[in-house]
């Protein structure tokens, strides 16, 4: 359940062990942030030393920067995404290794039995209300719906409940490419972290309200074109309709508040600036944790600890998003958006995320990837991110099939030196 980056991999990897797979996505593609939610960019793929989400990650990366030239080859950290290209490499990864995928249809309930086994999921789509049966199912819904619907423990947010603000994502072209590249620095100018900042500026003028923090990361995905990811919505729940159709709303305006503002204050690249799209989905950062074998601990990645059960490596930094109340009382000192300075890893330095944190406590037969797995909030501001996504994806899905062959269908059961020597085998990171 899920075409983002998670239900990507691992529905690529379980049907490339031979398990009969179905992708199930409530939209009309893959990718979910990185093509529906317009992220304009990959997070670091490696350790500042070396690429360590391989694999099938490594894949989808080198797949989308062979259709990219102005990408160079030896460039592993914060590459451009061209939605429509990794649209098509995911469709082609899901092809090349037998998955099949339903698109334009929504998980609608989720059926388990008193042995916390999931027995059926009911979908609804086009050709009506649907039950589907299989002997282990894979949530990547990013929000952790099959597992949270099937009783299982899980935690969101802080001690109150408040998650991270959402970001509503858009692409704006037309943008005077050189200008752009020289005069504001490849767009560091629009960085809230920069020196030169004019953001600063355009908040005080008090013309576009709702732009009140100077959160924007700017990316030329194409000719004269950017990607942005630009301001906060807060008080944005993602497992919640209502929540998410009002951010949904006020994205869009900001979107288009954005463009104007870009062309008074920074006439010179964005006079004649268009704004094409905003993502069909909202940036969320932040939903369900859940509660599995192993919660990831923040001590565990300040220790950069190793797990003889990890199934891959993180090095991303701790990316925890300030509130609403931090961001307005905090814009100009903490003006990259962050709650607190982040903790940085040394070239060469990462942690392992263990199998135990993809298998949630109570259910047999379920397993967890991407943003959801098991872990403490802090460390979920950095296990978040797409990389990392698509590694725990594709471990998923191999233990699934793993599960299904030797197992019985117990995800609990499987084993993690089998499954870690396949990953190897497949070219994981797993020093």
């Amino acid at each position: 359940m899920g075409g983002g980056p998670a239900g990507c991999t691992a529905s690529a990897a379980a049907a490339r062990e031979g398990a009969r797979t179905l992708l199930i996505e409530a939209t009309a593609n893959l990718g979910g942030s990185g093509t529906a939610a317009l992220v304009p960019c990959w997070c670091p793929f490696s350790d500042k030393k070396q690429i360590i989400y391989r694999g099938l990650a490594e894949q989808v990366l080198e797949r989308c920067k062979k259709h990219q030239p102005e990408v160079p080859a030896e460039q592993l950290d914060w590459v451009p995404i061209d939605p429509e290209l990794l649209k098509r490499v995911y469709d082609e990864l899901m092809a090349e290794n037998g998955a099949q995928v339903l698109f334009q249809t929504m998980l609608s309930s989720v059926e388990c039995n008193a042995a916390g086994e999931v027995e059926a999921i009911l979908v609804t789509n086009k050709a009506g209300l649907h039950a589907l049966k299989a002997k282990v199912y894979v949530d990547c819904t990013g929000d952790a719906d099959v597992s949270a619907w099937a009783g299982a423990e899980f935690q969101k947010g802080d001690e109150g409940g408040d998650v991270m603000p959402a970001t509503h994502c858009f692409i704006l072209s037309n943008v005077n490419e050189e200008v752009f590249k020289t005069t504001l620095e490849n767009g560091a100018v629009l960085m809230g972290n920069h020196a030169k900042t004019r953001i600063y500026d355009i908040i005080k003028s008090g013309r576009y309200p709702l732009i009140t923090d100077a959160h924007v990361v700017a990316m030329r995905i194409g000719p004269g074109t950017l990607g942005l990811n630009a301001g906060h919505l807060w008080n944005v729940d993602n497992t919640n309709p209502e929540s998410v159709s009002r951010a949904m709303s006020q994205g869009r305006k900001l979107a288009a508040q954005f463009r104007d503002a870009f062309a008074e204050f920074y006439p010179e690249a964005f006079a004649n600036a268009f704004l094409v799209v905003s993502g069909s989905l909202i940036g969320s950062r932040e939903s369900r944790r859940i509660t599995g074998d192993y919660i990831l601990t923040i001590d565990d990645y300040g220790a950069r600890r190793s797990f003889p059960d990890e199934i891959c490596r993180n090095a991303y930094y701790i990316d925890l998003h300030h509130s609403k109340k931090d961001a307005e009382e905090h814009t100009a000192e903490r003006a990259d958006g962050l709650s607190h300075q982040p903790l940085n890893y040394g070239p060469g330095e990462s942690h392992g995320i263990p199998y135990r944190c993809l298998t949630p406590k109570g259910l047999r037969n379920v397993l967890v990837a991407g943003r959801s797995i098991s872990c403490d909030r802090p460390v979920q501001a950095s296990i978040r991110v797409m990389p990392v996504c698509l590694a725990t994806g594709e471990a998923a899905g191999m233990a699934a099939a793993h599960a299904v062959q030797s197992h019985g269908g117990d995800v609990h059961a499987v084993d993690t030196a089998r499954l870690r020597s396949r990953l190897l085998a497949e070219g994981a990171y797993l020093p």
